[in-house]
């Protein structure tokens, strides 16, 4: 029989321990604390040092806690998806490296959606779940954005970090994923992208490289301006969808890119503040994990049937929100 949702039954983090604080930004560019934390709310950033370890070393370190949790082992698990904007070689994927390290022969395979890939990732994860054949998915979101960040720009480098989270989803007949509602707009790749390192423009040469068209970009402004209403659109769009207002929401979780983006979306689902999780002053925008970081960091003041919603806006454009209901 198949199951009515996929539901969240674990979830999981990993930081590495080097910060790059404010004070620290400002020995590198034109900048200072205030006008970093005016802007952004961002105090500081995790940033993973060590030589040779890519996305996939933090996306382990999240599934084997995962596994640690439930008390099972990676032969048990059916499906991993890891949300990766920054995997570790153009192929093979992040997930396949995961699978290897948890000893686990699942289908596996990375969703490249930016910050809205793990919102992306859960959905289809819940597809196949709800579908009766997997019957534990591994749903990753992580991210080294200092690979691909150029500490020269001051417009850029104080924004993001790195870091992983993870969730395990299985079926449930009362609580889970209840709604989601997922968009793209190709047009917006030119305001938000890594432009060089593809199979378009690949970097062939030294001189490539002094262009830094391999490092990230974005148009700050109309990335802010897209960000703020199409992130809260669609978050209330699937608060209208399912017949909620912001009083029957217990919780909200944003992506992390901005606080101005967060405040603007709590507004616009008429949701209190301290309904919305935040943790971007410690750890800046990690892309992928910033949803799933934030699920793990609040896991013990979720109960049992709590409402969540779940918001994101990424480079694409990418953007969508869903609505579930908490199952422990």
């Amino acid at each position: 029989m198949k199951p009515n949702y996929a539901a969240i039954t674990a979830v999981a983090g990993w930081v590495p321990s080097d910060k790059l604080t404010n004070a620290d930004l400002e020995k590198m560019v034109e900048t200072n604390d205030e006008w970093i934390v005016s802007r952004t709310g961002i105090k500081e950033r995790r940033i993973l040092k060590e030589e040779g370890k890519g996305t996939s070393y933090m996306a382990t370190k999240a599934a084997e806690q995962i596994l640690e949790k439930r008390g099972i082992s990676g032969q048990e698990i059916d499906l991993i998806i890891c949300a990766t904007a920054t995997p570790d070689y153009g192929f093979v994927s992040v997930a396949n490296i995961v699978a290897d390290a948890i000893e686990s022969t699942a289908m596996s395979f990375d969703v490249s959606a930016a910050c809205s890939g793990f919102v992306y990732a859960l959905e289809m994860a819940s597809n196949f779940i709800q579908s009766g054949n997997y019957k534990k998915a591994l749903v990753i979101g992580a991210d080294k954005m200092s690979s691909v960040i150029n500490y020269n720009d001051r417009t850029t480098c104080i924004l993001f970090g790195d870091g992983a989270g993870a969730a395990l989803l299985e079926p449930d007949e009362h609580y889970g994923i209840q709604d989601a509602k997922l968009y793209s707009y190709g047009k917006g790749s030119e305001l938000l992208r890594v432009k060089r390192g593809g199979s378009a423009m690949p970097l062939a040469s030294n001189e490539d490289l002094l262009e830094r068209e391999h490092y990230f970009y974005q148009d700050g402004k109309a990335v802010f301006r897209h960000a703020v209403t199409k992130m809260s659109d669609v978050a209330a769009e699937v608060l209208g969808r399912n017949e909620l207002s912001g009083e029957d929401v217990d919780w909200v979780i944003p992506h992390q890119a901005n606080m101005r983006i967060i405040e603007a979306t709590a507004n616009r689902m008429k949701v209190d503040m301290e309904k919305v999780t935040v943790n971007i002053e410690k750890y800046g925008n990690t892309t992928g994990a910033t949803i799933p970081l934030c699920l793990w960091e609040w896991e013990e003041k979720f109960k049992k049937g709590d409402k969540i919603v779940l918001a994101a806006f990424g480079g694409g454009f990418t953007w969508g929100s869903m609505y579930l209901t908490w199952a422990y």
